[in-house]
This record gives C-alpha cells, structure tokens and sequence, in this order.
C-alpha cells in the first residue's frame, strides 16, 4: 500500500552501505583512540594530531595548535641500527617480557601442583600400605634375631670354650671305666657338637661286652658315657674251654671253671634254635631259682629242660609264655620244695603237674 507522501520517515541507515556524505558534516561525539600509550582524539569541527599525554586522563584531548607536542613518557633513549641513540623511543609495553613472565609463571604453578599430587599420592599408599609394612618389618626383625641367635650358638658351639676334656662312665661292672675313657683319647680337645655316633662306635667297638650304650653331651667339655654290659646266661663248652656267653651267644669271659650261678647249657651251636630257646629261657627266670640253676638242656627249641642243684627237673617245653611258668614254678616250688620232689613240669603252665 502507498503511503502517503509525507508520512515516509527517514530510512534507516543500512550498516557498511549508507554513509553520510562528506559534504555534510554529522554530529558526532568525539571518539578516543588509544595507540602505543598516545592519545588521539578526533573532534568534529577541527583536524587534530595524535598527541601524547603526559599524566591526567589519558582521553583527554588537546586540539591541533593549541599545545606543544610533547616528547614520549620514556626519557631514556633507545639505540638505534644505525648508531644514532639520541633519538627518543615510543613508550610502549613490552608484550614478550609479559608474556615469558606469565608463562614461567605457569609452569612454577604447575610444577608446584604436580609435587603436591605426588605427595598427596605418597601420603595415601603410606596409608593404605601401613598394615603390611608393620607386618613386614615383624617378620624381617623375627627373622634377624633368629638369625643373630642361631650364629651365637654355632659360635659359641664350635669354639674352643666348647671342646671335650672330660669322659664319664656309668653302668660299667665287668668293663673298668679307666679302659673306656682311655678310649676317647682321641677326641679331646675336640668341639662337642662333632662328637657323633660315629666317634662314638669307633671308641667302644673294642669292648664286646658291651651291649647297649647312650651319650650325653653336658656343656662346656663333659661326654658322659652310659653302657649297659652284656648279661652272661651261661656257659657252654667252646673248642678253647669253658665260655661264659650272653643270650645272643657273644663270649664274655672264658673262665677256668663254671661261675657260681651260671649254668651250663647244653644245646647245640650257639646261633641255633636249641641255644636261643634255653638263653630266652634262663634270662625269664626270677634270681632265686636262677641262683639253684645248674644245667640247661633243649635238643630242640620245643624240649627245654632245666636241672636244680637239688638234683630235680623242670620240664618246660618251648620258651612261650616262658613268663607265665616262670610264675607257675615258683608257686609249685614254695608248696613243694625241690629236696622234696624229683620233677616239675611246667610244659602246660595252666595245669603244672609235680611228682
């Protein structure tokens, strides 16, 4: 629709295509402009010249004409390519200065961040990790004192402080101690942890009579030395002699006649069945009848038969349950004495029979 004319208002200025003309100035209010610290300030209606400021506000303006230029805020003079360094320099921030400084700056803040991280993370695994470090320094401080004690005992153990000087014998009868101390001559002097059985078998082999024997170590230098010797059962008629022998027929002594108490047995070689059956025999005997025992007889391992001094007879059988009539021989002798009787016969020692 037209409108009327008149009624048209002034058409808006389009940006960067209507200008005013130059021909007709515009009102406009003065605009400050600020380049390298000089103020330039451009009024409508007269031409001015950028002129540096020296204090005050820095948009103030000073028309053209009105003041002197006024020389840059720097008063030291800059040295030029050419040589020339009277000539005054434009006062001008330095922006690369500013920004090296800002940067190292940043980098201090940054490394100082980084250190606090770690020693926030170092702090935290400490924390957390306390639990098995105490647990660790436990076992390595048991382990250490374990160590440190076993090194003193094995120091103390093989030094000298620790060498036999002294041998003691127990349990020696047939045997004179004096002989069996003699032989461990050889290992005086020497740390008593070395002793062993070794040593200790190489000493005693030369003493047949012995038949069992345990070592005792007492600190700081004492062996002592505790024998069982072997318990002669009777003698037996050798190709040399008489022959006083043990239940496992080792020869003890050679006597020139029979011991007051130590029958004679009769039954075949000694590492037989006849012989191991009348040892097992006499050795099951209580001493008050073994004392009036005189002659042990078995031709076989089932037919022992023992002869008292009174001139009776046992008939005993095999040496099973040789405890039991062993018991059983006792009873028929305390109701029958053996001057009384000629035979006990304790073969089947639930029904004995005497005659």
């Amino acid at each position: 629709m037209k409108r009327p004319q008149g009624f048209d208002g002034p058409r808006a200025p389009r940006p960067g295509r209507d200008r005013p003309a130059p021909s007709e100035p515009t009102e406009a209010a003065p605009v400050p402009l600020r380049r390298g610290g000089v103020a330039e300030r451009i009024e409508p209606d007269a031409v001015t010249a950028p002129v540096p400021v020296v204090g005050g506000d820095p948009y103030a303006t000073v028309p053209l004409g009105t003041a002197p230029l006024v020389a840059p805020l720097t008063p030291d003079p800059v040295e030029r390519g050419d040589g020339d360094s009277s000539a005054p320099a434009p006062d001008r921030p330095s922006s690369a200065a500013s920004a090296a400084a800002e940067a190292r700056a940043a980098r201090k803040a940054l490394a100082a961040a980084e250190r606090a991280r770690r020693s926030y993370e170092r702090r935290e695994v400490r924390r957390f990790t306390a639990h098995t470090r105490r647990r660790r320094r436990a076992w390595l401080i048991g382990i250490g004192a374990a160590a440190l004690f076993v090194g003193g005992v094995l120091a103390i153990a093989y030094s000298p402080a620790m060498a036999l000087r002294e041998v003691r014998v127990e349990g020696a009868s047939r045997i004179p101690p004096e002989q069996i101390q003699a032989a461990f001559d050889g290992e005086l002097g020497t740390p008593l942890p070395l002793i062993g059985s070794g040593e200790v078998n190489t000493a005693l082999r030369a003493f047949p009579l012995i038949e069992t024997y345990s070592t005792e170590l007492v600190p700081p230098g004492t062996l002592i030395v505790r024998i069982a010797e072997r318990t002669p059962v009777g003698v037996v008629q050798g190709a040399e002699g008489l022959e006083l022998v043990d239940a496992a027929g080792v020869v003890i002594d050679r006597p020139a006649e029979r011991p007051e108490g130590q029958p004679l047995i009769e039954a075949g070689a000694t590492n037989g069945a006849g012989f191991r059956a009348a040892a097992g025999v006499v050795r099951s005997l209580p001493d008050d009848i073994r004392t009036q025992l005189v002659r042990v007889t078995a031709e076989t391992a089932d037919d022992v038969r023992l002869e008292l001094s009174s001139g009776a007879s046992v008939v005993w059988g095999s040496a099973e349950d040789s405890a039991l009539k062993a018991v059983v021989l006792a009873g028929l002798m305390k109701n029958a004495a053996p001057d009384s009787v000629g035979l006990y016969d304790v073969s089947a020692p639930t029904s004995p029979v005497t005659d």
